[in-house]
């Protein structure tokens, strides 16, 4: 009697282990994509080589404004361009000439070494919403974001294991300073996070501040010598390259920190209507600021960007997920790859209001095209909603949850000798099933991509559960992710280095909201 206790108890101590691990948080981070399927190409050479001698023509033709930055025209000139005030005009050549000293991809430290991101190659990063001065949760609807709202993104980054990096500008904290809300959002990523995080932007200085506090977190001689931050420097399309952004990219490529040169672009309103015309004026500008960041530090890594979406017609909004923008992206992929750069594009881009058919028909259309292209650094690939306004707790676990998708398609199809199942179809052989099989039971655990979000019961078991549609389940999976939160480990010094120099550099400025 007393041996048969000790086994029923083993065996009910044994299944409380198994329910206890099934259970338990586990935090996952899948490594970035490394794809093993081709590219899509849509140009054909003819296409290809007239777009690359228009786009040298308008460098050399029409130019491009470097707008109040007379140190940028100092450079140009010296290089060999000519200058007729703001305008700068290019010889044929020059510009595909220095791009030649940028990498073709770089390493992106994160302080947790296992989430290094490789940019460029055959690599796919993916990366959080950029920018939204609004948020949006089925509880709380619309409402500008606070601070509070973007650290509960970084943590549903941080979760997220799909999701490869911080990103930067999650959403625009408005109840923080302008001047001072970089700090926050740039301590919110290093300390609530230990993904890779991009830096700020608004301003050169705030840029300064970005490299100056990675310095503490990482050590000041490692970020010399390491790219710690890959940071959105937007081209003012038509053509034109503000002091603002170039001075910031100026900073990040003297500290060999990367940029992303990233033209602007609303086909209809910011280029021409035509795919074709887009992409010469998309090279030409890509052209231009790659070559620029190049003379300010020659190798300083760079990527190549195209953030297109077309417009319409009736109201002047933009649109997304059209064929028009699937085309321009394809075809950025073809022409950026021939330049030997990381390219960035795509993301979950949609028009809708609310996280529904219409948002998710065009960020599927948006997310697949940017596997297809070749994108290398994919910024907004989950959370974006209204054209970019709206940064959507709901949609973020939404497209986090479909970003697994594209790691399963970037896999390509195996051959292997466990993939070919010949053991399996001898086993059951015709008129039977594969359920129970040898082969199934092996590998049904790993065999299919699973969502941690969509619902797949019978209708009953739904219907009983209170027949939650999409965002109801979101809104859960967002509670639940934030519930199961745990802050990676920081080495208390640096901790409180980091938040000694926040506090410091606040403290030396008034607030200003302009």
């Amino acid at each position: 009697m007393a041996e048969a206790e000790t086994r029923r108890r083993s065996r009910g101590g044994g299944g409380a282990a198994r329910r206890a691990e099934r259970t338990a948080v586990k935090i996952e981070a899948a490594r970035f994509i490394e794809r093993k399927i081709p590219n899509l190409d849509i140009l054909h050479d003819e296409a290809i080589e007239i777009i690359e001698a228009n786009a040298e023509q308008v460098l050399e033709e029409i130019g491009v404004n470097f707008v109040e930055n007379p140190e940028a025209l100092k450079r140009w000139k010296d290089a060999g361009a000519d200058i007729d005030g703001e305008r700068v005009r290019l010889p044929k050549g020059l510009a595909r000439e220095l791009c030649k000293t940028a990498p073709s991809s770089y390493t992106q430290h994160a302080r947790n070494p296992a989430r290094n991101v490789e940019i460029g190659g055959r690599n796919l990063v993916l990366a959080p919403v950029y920018g939204p001065p609004f948020v949006r949760d089925a509880m709380g609807g619309r409402r500008y974001a606070t601070m509070e709202d973007f650290r509960k993104f970084v943590k549903l980054a941080y979760m997220s294991k799909w999701v490869h990096h911080s990103g930067g500008t999650v959403c625009e904290p408005t109840d923080i300073a302008v001047n001072k809300r970089h700090l926050d959002m740039l301590h919110a990523h290093m300390t609530l996070s230990d993904k890779p995080f991009m830096g700020s932007v608004t301003e050169p200085s705030r840029a300064a501040d970005s490299v100056e506090i990675a310095g503490i977190l990482f050590g000041q001689d490692f970020v010399q010598q390491n790219t710690v931050m890959t940071s959105l420097i937007n081209i003012n399309s038509p053509l034109t390259f503000d002091a603002v952004m170039m001075g910031a990219m100026e900073v990040y490529a003297a500290a060999n920190q990367a940029s992303i040169i990233s033209p602007f672009i609303v086909g209809g309103a910011m280029a021409p209507v035509s795919v074709a015309g887009t992409l010469t004026q998309v090279l030409a500008e890509v052209l231009a600021g790659v070559a620029y960041s190049q003379l300010v530090r020659p190798g300083s890594p760079v990527v190549a960007g195209a953030f297109v979406t077309s417009i319409d017609m009736n109201s002047g909004a933009p649109t997304f997920g059209t064929p028009e923008a699937a085309q321009i992206t394809y075809g950025v992929g073809q022409l950026t790859r021939r330049l030997g750069l990381p390219y960035r594009s795509a993301g979950s881009f949609c028009g809708s209001k609310l996280p529904d058919a219409q948002a998710g028909y065009e960020t599927a259309n948006s997310l697949n095209m940017g596997l297809l292209s070749g994108v290398n650094f994919m910024l907004h690939a989950c959370g974006w909603l209204e054209g970019g306004l709206v940064a959507s707790f709901e949609k973020f676990v939404m497209d986090a949850d479909q970003l697994g998708v594209l790691h399963k398609l970037a896999e390509g199809v195996s051959v292997d000798e466990n993939a070919q199942a010949m053991d399996a179809l001898r086993e059951v052989g015709p008129g039977g099933h594969f359920l129970g099989c040898a082969h199934t039971q092996a590998n049904f655990q790993s065999a299919f991509w699973r969502s941690n979000l969509f619902d797949y019961k019978p209708f009953e078991t739904w219907d009983e559960e209170g027949a939650r549609d999409t965002e109801a389940l979101a809104s859960v999976r967002v509670e639940k992710l934030l519930a199961d939160y745990q802050q990676p480990m920081l080495d208390p010094a640096v901790a409180e280095a980091l938040s000694a120099y926040v506090a410091e550099k606040k403290a030396s400025m008034p607030d200003s909201f302009t």
